[in-house]
């Protein structure tokens, strides 16, 4: 099973090719570059869902919030348990 976590575009490559285009993600903190291949259309500030380093699906910012702070809730109560 896989999780896919949202990740907001920080920078752009200026590359021409769309197959060759990369992009800097946040993932909360953690910077990975992914290709855009199959996002041509990704542009900064968007949020984006990744699988094996490509960009699969744009999110809206109010989707991705929401996924975002499901997952803070999440471990919040893991948190909560491993101190218990």
């Amino acid at each position: 099973m896989c999780l896919a976590i949202p990740g907001k575009i920080i920078s752009l490559s200026s590359e021409n090719n769309s197959l060759d285009r990369l992009a800097r993600v946040d993932f909360s903190g953690v910077i990975k570059e992914i290709s855009l291949a199959y996002l041509p259309e990704a542009k900064l500030n968007d949020y984006v869902i990744v699988h094996a380093g490509l960009a699969l699906s744009i999110l809206d910012e109010n989707e991705a919030a929401a996924t975002l702070a499901a997952l803070a809730e999440l471990d919040d109560m893991n948190q909560t348990e491993l101190q218990s």
